[in-house]
């Protein structure tokens, strides 16, 4: 590809993450405070609806790997799938936060957990299809981190957007009704981010015309027995699970230990705002140390600022606002790195192999993140439960000294010691740059 088409394949690419980003926050952030503060559903059981539908994806995802992988089309294995699965997301996620008052606690959370099961089933034949292009756009092993890079700003803009946006929409109008508009309006951003990647890849390469063989579960097999992708999938496993809960908390400290509701925004952005900034700074960190080296640094950064939090309920609320932007600014490394070390492994796998396997792959690896994403607000519901905190269906609920002790422990103590332990497997991944140029 010439230079201005690989520019405008990056920019494709990286549109759609304005539909990962938009999910894989706004959920996070908001549902688990929607179930206990605004349809009385106790933290326990809240955590359960939260947790279902995404743990069957941990089923689905490597499924939906499997089918991309074995896909026909002039369009290539994976975009058919972007345009399908991405606007069945965005309907069912208007869905989500649309329920009518159904006059039963039970039958509000059922419609709730059906729901939020639509979004991860049409998120599976988004996202997996979505992460497995770039190890067939670009066999370069720099090219890579770059459409990486491209794609993590993008990212970095639509959480930004999506997470700073959402809770100031429902804290705009109010009630059900702020969390129906706000359901409607990132169902658009999910709309445009599916479209923009559909129509912007049309002309990125799709790869060489390799065969998956064998069962999907000959191909899982062979995929775990992979090292240094088993060790980065744990790595990000555990990542994403003290990612999760740090985002369910963001809501709860805002109003329970800050005592503003407004500061869910101003914290969110201070995550989100400094990647702006500091992702082109990783990016000349891992080019110039390396990938591995790079998403240590990172996953230091963001323990650091992990610990900072934990000291939320005796310091001034600016020093919490300085906390969020550490984590903000590990988050962005830890994004960065791991998403350009995926497709590299991938890409060994193949040239050693001669099968494509990237679909698997990437099922696993995006069945593995979003359990991890899912485990976080379900962890962090059962500390809030241990904490003894109380649901209502009004917000007006005064809570026990404990239970606003758990949610500063949910959002900080747990996630760093979640992150300290990543540091164990993330040291064991060994592929090399050399190693990658030598596939090729």
């Amino acid at each position: 590809m010439s230079v201005d088409q690989q520019r405008r394949v990056r920019i494709g690419y990286a549109l759609g993450s304005v539909a990962t980003g938009s999910f894989g926050t706004v959920p996070g952030l908001l549902l688990l405070p929607y179930l206990t503060d605004t349809l009385g559903i106790a933290a326990g059981a809240a955590g359960a609806i939260v947790l279902l539908p995404k743990a069957l994806d941990v089923l689905l995802n490597p499924v939906a790997g499997r089918i991309s992988d074995h896909h026909q089309s002039p369009l290539g294995p994976r975009r058919p799938f972007l345009l399908r699965g991405g606007l069945g997301l965005a309907i069912c996620f208007a869905l989500l936060f649309a329920a009518p008052d159904l006059g039963s606690r039970t039958l509000n959370a059922t419609w709730v957990l059906l729901a939020f099961l639509a979004c991860a089933t049409s998120y599976a034949f988004f996202q997996v299809p979505y992460v497995a292009m770039p190890a067939e756009i670009t066999d370069d092993y720099a090219e890579r981190t770059r459409l990486m890079s491209w794609r993590v700003a993008f990212l970095t803009l639509a959480i930004l957007v999506s997470g700073g946006a959402s809770p100031a929409i429902r804290d705009a109008i109010g009630g059900r009704d702020g969390y129906r508009v706000m359901g409607l309006t990132i169902a658009v951003l999910l709309a445009l981010g599916t479209i923009g990647a559909y129509v912007g890849t049309r002309r990125a390469p799709i790869g060489r015309p390799q065969e998956t063989t064998g069962t999907l579960r000959d191909q899982l097999r062979l995929v775990a027995a992979v090292g240094d992708f088993r060790w980065l999938l744990i790595t990000l496993m555990l990542q994403a699970l003290a990612i999760g809960s740090m985002l369910a908390g963001i809501d709860y400290l805002a109003r329970y230990v800050l005592d503003d509701p407004a500061a869910a925004t101003i914290g969110f952005v201070c995550v989100v705002g400094p990647a702006l900034l500091v992702s082109p700074l990783w990016l000349a960190f891992g080019q110039r140390f390396g990938k591995r080296t790079g998403f240590l640094a990172a996953s230091g950064v963001l323990g650091v600022g992990a610990l900072a939090l934990s000291s939320a309920q005796h310091v001034p609320t600016w020093c919490v606002y300085v906390a969020t932007g550490i984590v903000g600014i590990g988050f962005t490394g830890a994004q960065v790195f791991p998403l350009a070390m995926l497709p590299d492994v991938a890409a060994v796998d193949s040239a050693r192999s001669g099968v494509r396997r990237a679909g698997v792959f990437t099922g696993v690896w995006t069945a593995g993140e979003t359990l991890g994403l899912a485990l976080g607000p379900g962890l962090y519901a059962v500390v809030l439960a241990l904490g003894g905190y109380v649901s209502s269906t009004d917000r007006s609920a005064v809570q026990p000294e404990s239970a606003v002790t758990a949610i500063v422990i949910g959002l900080s103590l747990v996630p760093a010691v979640l992150i300290a332990l990543s540091f164990f497997s993330l040291t064991r991944y060994k592929l090399t740059a050399d190693e990658v140029l030598e596939a090729r």
